[in-house]
């Protein structure tokens, strides 16, 4: 149980750190991203804004000399109004350093002016197809490729300019790289250090887990003799002495502890015992329990409704498959505020559905989810419930879970249901 428990915690620590891991590295990636081409992008309008062609209307060569900008000889303009206190975009270290594409186009898509670059990354031909394609598809900004482009009529031609993403979006790919190695390197690392950690930790309550257990084990074995004898010598004296108030009293609580040890004696079996297994009829047990409980219940005033539907088979061994249901019809019966107890069995999906449900009072949250525990009971000053001990649905659980298993228990609406689900394995 323990093995299996530290297992599934390291597994769902793992699985949220890998998460937690992925999410936070796309963030941080998709935001320089996002942040990156949204400069890029601001320079690419200002590249777009001084650019002019050679005696363009409205270019610098038609203001007065000392009111044209500072731009480059090859694309004047008007320079739009910067922050006090900072330089002109243009002037900025990134912005001068970029590398900037353009393709003028003339009446019926005539090429007047190309610009590919100091460097020639791009050729013509090339710059020309691009700008083309993005005229053709009437998209006015975006990317093509590693260029983000503008597209922008003017009155004499159509200029589509480019700006190559290729340097300023390197260093983030190169860093999204490493992380994902180095960081899931460390992953790795990490968790076989958390496997090896918890290994440590948890194997002292695994040990004692199972020292437990086994003494409960040991000592049920070794109880069940002198109960015996007890139990031999007070009929033996019984007969001799005949009726003695004394006497009776160590009968019935001879009885009681011979109740107890057997349950001890049926969770200890479940718990660690391998049971036998083979093909059962699910719906036969279950049909069957429910007729051998409609006695105890009609004596008590209630009355056991059941809907069993046929041909429910399933692996498993049929002593502690009786068991189960058995366990949840004596709990309804003892703890129904109500008269009608519910007991239905189906196929969902593929695993056999079994629900017990009774009329009871509202049992808190708290309460509720320890119902399972061993010696737990909810009226705690209720110490004689007729040789029960709080270890029944335990038993139940522990069968359940042998069986691959899972129960359930949901109060509401006055109603309580137990819901064993097991898988059915061909």
């Amino acid at each position: 149980m323990f093995k299996r428990s530290r297992k599934k915690i390291i597994l769902a620590i793992m699985g949220s750190l890998i998460l937690l891991f992925a999410i936070t590295l796309s963030v941080i990636l998709l935001a320089s991203y996002r942040e990156i081409r949204q400069e890029n992008m601001e320079m690419l309008k200002r590249h777009v804004e001084l650019y002019y062609l050679e005696n363009e209307t409205g270019g610098p060569s038609d203001a007065p000399p000392d009111t044209q900008p500072d731009a480059r000889p090859d694309r004047p303009g008007a320079s739009a109004p910067e922050p006090p206190g900072k330089p002109p975009l243009d002037q900025k270290p990134d912005y001068q350093l970029s590398t900037f594409y353009s393709v003028a186009f003339g009446e019926n898509d005539t090429v007047i002016a190309v610009d590919n670059g100091e460097k020639e990354v791009y050729s013509e031909e090339e710059l020309i197809r691009i700008a083309k394609e993005i005229l053709a598809g009437n998209n006015a900004s975006g990317r093509s490729g590693s260029l983000s482009y503008i597209a922008e009529r003017r009155p004499d031609y159509t200029l589509v300019a480019f700006m190559d993403n290729t340097v300023s979006e390197s260093g983030l790919n190169t860093l999204f790289r490493n992380v994902l190695i180095i960081g899931g390197a460390a992953i790795l690392v990490m968790f076989f250090i958390s496997l090896y950690l918890s290994g440590r930790i948890i194997r002292p309550l695994e040990e004692n887990d199972q020292r437990q257990k086994q003494f409960i084990s040991d000592a049920s074995h070794e109880l069940k003799t002198p109960v015996a004898v007890i139990s031999t010598n007070a009929e033996m004296l019984s007969r001799e002495i005949g009726d003695n108030e004394w006497l009776a009293n160590i009968q019935y609580e001879n009885e009681r502890m011979g109740g107890l040890i057997r349950q001890l004696l049926d969770l200890s079996r479940a718990e660690n015992a391998e049971a036998q297994t083979e093909e059962v009829d699910f719906s036969r047990i279950a049909a069957g329990e429910a007729l051998a409980f409609e006695m105890l219940a009609f004596e008590q005033g209630k009355t056991i409704q059941s809907d069993v539907e046929e041909g429910v088979q399933l692996t498993g061994n049929p002593t502690q498959l009786t068991q189960i249901v058995s366990v949840l019809l004596d709990n309804a019966i003892r703890h129904a505020a109500g008269r009608e107890i519910s007991l239905t069995l189906k196929h969902q999906g593929h695993a056999a559905l079994l629900t017990v449900t009774n009329d009871g009072d509202a049992i808190p949250p708290d309460k509720l989810k320890h119902l399972f525990d061993r010696f737990y009971r909810v009226d705690e000053a209720r110490t004689d419930d007729g040789h029960h001990y709080g270890l029944g649905l335990s038993i139940a659980k522990a069968i359940t879970e042998k069986h691959g298993g899972s129960i359930t228990v949901s109060c509401r609406d006055g109603k309580i249901r137990f819901t064993v689900s097991i898988p059915i394995r061909k």
